[in-house]
């Protein structure tokens, strides 16, 4: 009996999917006796160094995203304190 790979494995009715052919970052095609260096679960790359790269990139996207999203509630911090200030009635004596 033959020993049946990852590869081999294909959806019914959508021979067209193929989940590890390619390195997601240089779309290098991936053999059947090449390593396969995995990232966040399900996304292959054909060596360590795209992996990496593409870790690097996402941490990037994650502190853009951040930074981002701090100037967004600061922002909304700036906008909501002057909007109080408005609103306050002087009294008049």
């Amino acid at each position: 009996m033959a020993a049946s790979f990852f590869f081999d494995a294909e959806p019914i009715c959508e021979p067209s999917l193929a989940a590890l052919d390619a390195c997601a970052l240089c779309a290098k095609r991936l053999g059947r006796d090449s390593d396969i260096f995995m990232y966040r679960g399900d996304t292959p790359f054909c060596s360590e160094e795209c992996r990496y790269e593409q870790m690097q990139l996402d941490a990037i996207r994650a502190r853009q995203a951040a930074r981002s999203a701090g100037r967004r509630q600061q922002q909304y911090s700036s906008v909501t304190e002057a909007a109080r200030r408005a609103t306050k009635v002087s009294v008049a004596s």
